[in-house]
Parts: C-alpha cells; sequence; structure tokens
C-alpha cells in the first residue's frame, strides 16, 4: 500500500481523529487523486511557517498540523534551556476560519510541554504580535494567519525572540525537531481552561494595545501639518481582517477627525464576502473603499489585508476632473514614505548620521537613488521582510547605525525599532500624515509621486504571477527553474542577450548557487553572492541608468511562479515603453518553460 493511503486509513480510522475529521475523509474516499493531494506530503514548513488549505490531512491545515509543528517548536525552545521555556511564546491569530482554533490547539500544545503562553484574548494584527514577542521578552511567537490568500487557506507564521519571522536556520531546526514526531498520537495537548488554572497560559488583552499605540505615537512625522490638516477625510477599509479597531485607533490618536470606514467591511469574517482575494494590492479589493470615498469626497483611501501587515492605498486623480481613483504600487507607497521620512528629518535636524533604509532585491532601484540623495546607506536583502528585521538587529539593535525604513514591493513596510515584521498599523499612519502634509502644499499624493520622478528619474515596476496549484504545479515550478538554471550554465558573454530576444543581459545572479555571472565584457566572470541561498534568478539588464532588471522566483507563501521587472530612465513614456518590451520577451521566456 502507498504511504499516502496508509496515512489515509489512518487518519480516516483512528479514534484519536475527531469525528469530523473522519467524516470528512469518508467522504472522498473514492476519489484517489482528492486523497493522495491531501496525504502525499506534510504540509511544508519553511522560512515563513506553515500555509495550506484548510482541511483534512498531512498536507491540509488543521488542528493536527498546527499541533504538531507546534510541539517541535516547543521541543526546539526546550533544548534551549529554562530560560526560553519560561520566558515562552506569544500567540495571536486574525479572522481566518478556525483562527482561534488554531491559536488554542497551539496555546494547549505549548502548554502540554511546559512552555509558557501568551494568549491573545482575541484577534490582533501581525504587527501587534510582533511588537508582543518584544514587550513580554517571549522566546518566540506564533501568529495564525494566511495573509491575503483566499477564504480557503489558513496559515501558521512562527516568530524568534527579535520579532521578526523565523530566519532559515532556525526554521531547519524546528523542522528536525518536528520530523522527529514519528506519531502524531503522541501529541496531547491541554485544554486551554486547565492550562490557565496552572499558569502556563496568560490571556493578553486590552493593555497590548495601549502600548503598542503608545509606541507608535513616537513615530509620527509633521505632527504640526496633521493638526492642522486633521479634518481632511480618509476612507479606511479593513477587508473584513484584523486592521479595524488599531488603524482607527492610532488614527484617532494622531489627531484625524473624518475617517470613514466601509461598513460593508468592517467587521472580521472568513469568507471575506465582499472581494474575490483579501489583497489590497489587488485594486478589486478596494472597489468599494473608493466608491465610498466618491460619495462623501475624499481624496485617499487606505485598506489592510486580513493580519494587517500590507497596506494598499488609492488616490483621487484630480487631473481628470471626474473622480477616478488610482491604486499606488507598493513600490510607490514604499518609495513615498521613504522620501517622506528621511526629507522631513533631513530638514528638521533629526536625521541621524549613519543612518541607513533597507529593501529587497526585487523592490525599485529608486530606493538607492533617494537614499544616496540624503546620505543614507542603503541595504539590499532578499524577498522576506524578515531579512529587514534581521538587519535592524544587526546594524542597530546591536550596532551603531540608525534603521530608518525598510520596505518591500509586495506593500510591506515598517518604521521604527519596535516591531520587526511589515506593519499596515503604523504604515496607515504614516500614509495619513503624509497625505496632510501633501494638501497643506496643495497637492495629492499623486501630485507628490510626480514630484519624487521629477526630482530623481522615473522608475516603474510590474510582476507576472502563474499560478499553478497542487503537486504537478510545484513539479512544473521546480522544472521552470531548473531549466532556466541550465540555460545560464551554458551561457558565455555572447549567447546572454540570445535569452530574451535580443534584449542585453549584463550579469545573472544566482541565489540557490550563490553565483553571479557577468557577462559586462567580453570574457564571462563568476563572483559569489553573499546573501543567504534562495530559490531566485535575478538578471540585471542595463538599460538607460544600468538600472533596469528582471527576477524569477518561485512565491514562499502561494503556489506561484513570479517574475518582476523594473526599468528606470529620465523619460516617463520611453521607460514605460521598455518596461512593456522587457515583461512580455521575459514573461514569455519564463512561461515557455512551465
Amino acid at each position: 500500500m502507498e504511504k499516502y493511503m496508509e496515512l489515509y486509513k489512518l487518519w480516516s480510522e483512528d479514534p484519536y481523529f475527531d469525528e469530523q475529521t473522519r467524516g470528512e475523509l469518508a467522504r472522498i474516499e473514492s476519489d484517489p487523486k482528492e486523497i493522495e493531494e491531501r496525504f502525499y506530503r506534510e504540509l511544508e514548513f519553511g522560512t515563513g511557517g506553515l500555509r495550506g488549505i484548510i482541511g483534512a490531512g498531512t498536507n491540509r491545515m488543521n488542528v493536527y498540523t498546527v499541533s504538531k509543528v507546534t510541539a517541535g517548536l516547543a521541543r526546539y525552545i526546550k533544548s534551549m534551556g529554562k530560560e526560553a521555556t519560561e520566558r515562552g511564546v506569544v500567540i495571536s491569530y486574525d479572522a481566518r476560519h478556525f483562527s482561534p482554533e488554531f491559536a488554542r490547539i497551539a496555546a494547549g500544545t505549548l502548554a502540554a510541554e511546559g512552555v509558557r503562553v501568551y494568549l491573545s484574548d482575541t484577534l490582533r494584527p501581525v504587527p501587534v504580535l510582533s511588537f508582543a514577542v518584544r514587550h513580554y521578552n517571549a522566546y518566540a511567537g506564533i501568529m495564525i494567519t494566511a495573509s491575503h490568500n483566499p477564504p480557503k487557506y489558513n496559515g501558521y507564521k512562527a516568530y524568534g525572540e527579535d520579532g521578526g519571522q523565523l530566519t532559515p536556520e532556525a526554521a531547519t531546526v524546528i523542522l528536525d525537531y518536528t520530523d522527529k514526531i514519528e506519531d502524531i498520537r503522541t501529541i496531547i495537548p491541554l485544554p486551554v481552561e486547565q492550562a490557565i488554572a496552572e499558569g502556563l497560559i496568560t490571556m493578553i488583552g486590552d493593555e497590548l494595545d495601549t502600548v503598542y499605540t503608545a509606541m507608535l505615537l513616537e513615530l509620527v512625522i509633521d505632527r504640526q501639518s496633521i493638526f492642522r490638516n486633521k479634518d481632511m477625510s480618509i476612507v479606511y477599509t479593513p477587508l473584513h481582517g484584523s486592521g479595524n479597531l488599531p488603524v482607527r485607533r492610532i488614527l484617532d490618536r494622531v489627531g484625524f477627525t473624518n475617517v470613514h470606514v466601509v461598513p460593508e467591511q468592517e467587521l472580521p469574517n472568513g469568507d471575506f464576502p465582499t472581494v474575490k482575494v483579501p489583497n489590497p494590492e489587488d485594486p478589486a479589493a478596494m472597489a468599494m473603499g473608493i466608491e465610498l470615498a466618491k460619495k462623501i469626497g475624499a481624496g485617499i483611501v487606505i485598506g489592510t489585508d486580513p493580519d494587517s501587515d500590507r497596506l494598499g492605498v488609492a488616490v483621487l486623480d484630480q487631473s481628470t476632473g471626474n473622480q477616478e481613483f488610482k491604486c499606488l504600487s507598493g513600490n510607490q507607497i514604499g518609495l513615498l514614505l521613504l522620501d517622506y521620512i528621511l526629507g522631513y528629518k533631513k530638514s528638521t535636524n533629526t536625521l541621524p548620521d549613519n543612518s541607513f533604509a533597507v529593501t529587497t532585491i526585487v523592490s525599485s532601484r529608486l530606493a538607492g537613488v533617494i537614499c544616496e540623495h540624503y546620505g543614507v546607506e542603503l541595504q539590499e536583502v532578499l524577498t522576506g521582510f524578515k531579512f529587514i528585521g534581521e538587519r535592524i538587529k544587526i546594524d542597530d539593535e546591536d550596532g551603531d547605525k540608525h534603521f530608518q525604513f525598510g520596505f518591500e514591493e509586495s506593500y510591506g513596510f515598517l518604521s521604527g525599532l519596535h516591531v520587526r515584521d511589515k506593519d499596515a498599523i503604523v504604515s496607515a499612519m504614516l500614509i495619513s500624515g503624509m497625505a496632510a502634509q501633501s494638501k497643506e502644499k496643495g497637492q495629492s499624493l499623486l501630485d507628490r509621486l510626480e514630484d519624487m520622478y521629477k526630482r530623481f528619474g522615473y522608475g516603474f515596476e510590474e510582476a507576472v504571477s502563474f499560478t499553478l496549484e497542487g503537486k504537478e504545479g510545484v513539479e512544473r515550478i521546480g522544472r521552470a527553474m531548473q531549466s532556466l538554471r541550465s540555460e545560464i550554465e551554458s551561457s558565455d558573454a555572447q549567447t546572454a542577450s540570445g535569452m530574451f530576444g535580443g534584449l542585453k543581459v549584463r550579469a545573472i545572479r544566482d541565489y540557490k548557487t550563490s553565483r553571479k555571472y557577468d557577462f559586462s565584457s567580453d570574457q564571462m566572470s563568476v563572483s559569489e553572492i553573499l546573501l543567504p541561498e534562495s530559490d531566485v534568478i535575478l538578471y540585471e539588464l542595463g538599460g538607460e541608468k544600468g538600472l533596469d532588471w528582471a527576477c524569477v522566483r518561485p512565491s514562499g507563501t502561494e503556489p506561484k511562479l513570479k517574475v518582476y521587472f523594473g526599468v528606470y530612465g529620465k523619460e516617463k513614456e520611453s521607460v514605460l515603453e521598455a518596461l512593456s518590451t522587457i515583461k512580455r520577451k521575459v514573461a514569455g521566456h519564463v512561461e515557455e518553460r512551465l
């Protein structure tokens, strides 16, 4: 009998598994393909934790897969000694289906292992969880969320003692402990009520919100502009997620008096009934907010995803005269905030020497131009906000540099030192403050963006995603990446530009092999990449400013192969034309290999 069928039989018949699980599996007994899909592997625990479709099976999100990885985490913590066990783990969750249940089963599993737990008494977002790990001096954190994925998904993010998501090294160790659990039936979580009575679980509530909000107030930029424009109309949508209360709370505390929440999307709802996908990157998810803004005459709409680590922004385009709104890209928001923070601090002599900002290898290259203008170091890291958090710890907390701002193109932004993951709450506060400052100057955020381009040059980035679900999808993505790597190994200075229909390829960085292949001279040279290993290939394409690029990487959180592009120059139209060409040629080349 195949291994996956043995697991199916165990889960279907053993009384360790609850009646609902066994009933769900009984309904697929005549569907071997579905059985294989659910049991051909264990849901993979990586640097982003777990993420998968909710349901019964080892390759699904359920109380058993959650308890198993939590047991692995608990045993890792215990191996670090009594102090780590006593410092314990903070747990929070968002509005998704089964998020409270998964949070409680994780808490009970840790308690059964003797690890102390701080359990949120209601849903709270990612940045509050990250803050709480540091605030309570906990050794780790767990956030139950699938971020912006469709409703059928849930997930499990694991955090280290610095409040950042686990590094690859820590995730590997925890995975080893998890893999050593040969029989899941040996895991017996304590009932939460019993663990509370025994002092192993402490419930956390409003006091955490109070100290988190106080921390945010220390990060306000240009408070006087906010005060003078406090009645500026702002529309906000939490997209049925966990941002509703914390975003409204901070906007109120900084002084904004005219904030309107989209009523249909205000309350938590794991079905996300008003959107196809609860992702503020998607203009369709912002549509209801835009309609409300048109109705009340607001010029800005902000939206947060279910776990409130991502922020989307739509702005009234005053040039059209007919109430059209434009959604800003993640890069545009990040660049605007970077310029806003550095510019204000420079003008008020509050920008420290030895300051730095951090972004990722697939984010806008204009960040470097802006940082150079203000005399600030820009550091580039791999995709994943944990790497931004890691730089904060190394160079600010443990070093002599001063972190100012971090962002990634996928709508994640961070200011301040007390959170180590992307924070849509502080971002909502900052973007609203920037809009108030712009209004005082007679500008919209679109005017401000255009002004920024005129000062630093135009830059446009896009991404194309190929969605490939299931076991077959994983295999196709793997084959495509291998095919692209085979091309690199057989390339030289002459053939490299033939990859993409004549586009000049100056260099290729393969982060999986940690090698950079330089084709800028007649003779190819190879050098070492000093960032951690990652399944990413980046092509340096040169262009007008020498900054153009394309990048291919499998998503770490979704069943997708992503292709990114960035093009830069002095003239807007020529940059857009070049972007269109690069996008067509590179994306087409990748698609042929899927």
